[in-house]
Order: C-alpha cells, then sequence, then structure tokens
C-alpha cells in the first residue's frame, strides 16, 4: 500500500506545540505522536528536522514534515529553502509540505518540488487559494493541503471551520486532497469529508494543551460573569 493509500480516509494529527512551550521537546513530541498513532490517526504532521528524526524513531506511519521559519523578507514560513527539504528528508519524511502561495519567496515553488521528488518524497502544497493548487497541480505535487487558507493578506477572514469551498474545488481538480486549518472538532472535521476532502488534518485542538485549556478556562469565565 502506497503513501497516499495509507492516509486515504483518515486522520493526520499535527503534533506541533506551542514554540518555546513546556512540551516543545523532541522528546515530548515523539510521545505526543506515538500517543496520537495508538489513538488511530493514520499519519503525523512534524515540524523541525529533530522533532522528526525523534518521531520516526517511534511510529512507521506517514509522515508529512515541514520547517517553519520567519523570514525578514518573505511572508512565506513554510519550507521556504531546499536545504529544509533536504533536513526532512534525512530525518525521515515520507511527504514534504511547502508554501504553495503566490507570494515573494526565497526558492521558487518548482525547485522545492523538484528537490522533495529528488529526495524520493512526496510534496504537498500548502495552498490558500484554488490558483494555488492548480499551479501546485501543475508542478507536480501529491496532495492539495487548504492549509493557508483564512492566513494569508488574500483570504484573511474570521471565518470558523475548514473552508469546504476550497475542498470541493480542489476535489474537482483530482488528486489528493487534505483538509487542514480551522478543524477543531470531530463535526467539523466529518464535514471536510463530506465537502471531498482524502483525509484531515487536525492539530491545536490535538496537540497544543495551552490553547486547548484557554477555550474551557475563556468559557467558563464568560459563563460565570454572565450568570
Amino acid at each position: 500500500m502506497d503513501v497516499l493509500d495509507r492516509l486515504r480516509g483518515g486522520l493526520v494529527v499535527s503534533c506541533q506545540p506551542v514554540d518555546d512551550g513546556p512540551m516543545d521537546a523532541p522528546e515530548i513530541v515523539a510521545a505526543m505522536a506515538a500517543a496520537a498513532v495508538a489513538g488511530g490517526a493514520a499519519g503525523l504532521r512534524i515540524e523541525g528536522a529533530a522533532n522528526l528524526t525523534a518521531v520516526r524513531a517511534r511510529v512507521s506511519v506517514p509522515i508529512i514534515g515541514i520547517i517553519k521559519r520567519d523570514l525578514a523578507d518573505s511572508p512565506v514560513r513554510i519550507t521556504p529553502f531546499l536545504d529544509d527539504v533536504q533536513a526532512l528528508a534525512t530525518a525521515g519524511a515520507d511527504i514534504i509540505a511547502y508554501d504553495a502561495t503566490d507570494r515573494p519567496r526565497p526558492e521558487t515553488t518548482a525547485d522545492l518540488i523538484a528537490s522533495i521528488h529528488a529526495a524520493g518524497a512526496l510534496a504537498m502544497a500548502d495552498c490558500a487559494t484554488l490558483a494555488d493548487g492548480q499551479r501546485a497541480r501543475a508542478e507536480g505535487a501529491a496532495i492539495l493541503g487548504t492549509t493557508l487558507s483564512g492566513y494569508t493578506a488574500e483570504t484573511a477572514s474570521d471565518a470558523r471551520g475548514p473552508d469546504t469551498a476550497l475542498i470541493a474545488a480542489f476535489h474537482d481538480l483530482g488528486g489528493f486532497v487534505m483538509a487542514e486549518g480551522r478543524v477543531n472538532t470531530p463535526d467539523l472535521a466529518a464535514l471536510a469529508m463530506s465537502a471531498g476532502a482524502d483525509a484531515v488534518t487536525v492539530g491545536t485542538a490535538l496537540t497544543r494543551l495551552e490553547h486547548v485549556t484557554g477555550w474551557f478556562r475563556d468559557a467558563i469565565a464568560k459563563a460565570r460573569d454572565t450568570a
């Protein structure tokens, strides 16, 4: 069974703790990933080569690898450099995701995909728009993700839930569609699948304890203050 078949119809858990938080350590990320697999995750999304190396030693499910960077001259954060691709491939990524938006960047998307393929991995395009997905398909990306919908200047909104219109549009393009972004309840994950996703990635709601704790704290405080 190939990598995409192993992910199809399943849940991908993004194990990305809050930066510099108490859970931001490779051994903790690896334990988090192993727990997600024990709970039924079909795959994982892991940030950073050190984290990925630690996770790869503990699981056999497909891993989507990324490296996030804050660049002074580009809004692109997800796997912006060819060296990032090599580091992730060496660490054991089956799939390497990259920012597929049409924004100023240090490396072209075509060069990133070529490097991913040369490393023997599949390319996942983290997209914000239909045009991003169309370009990524033409350049050879195996997976189209809705990851950046709502998180670029062009698409910024206060919308809740996954971008079902973009999921459906990507489904019509063909290929493998990954719903990602603002999927924070089981019902929203099911909605994403119904819209045409092949798999769904969930991150914050499962692996960022500080954020989820805050959701409950705020709800309790609001109820207390209005009682």
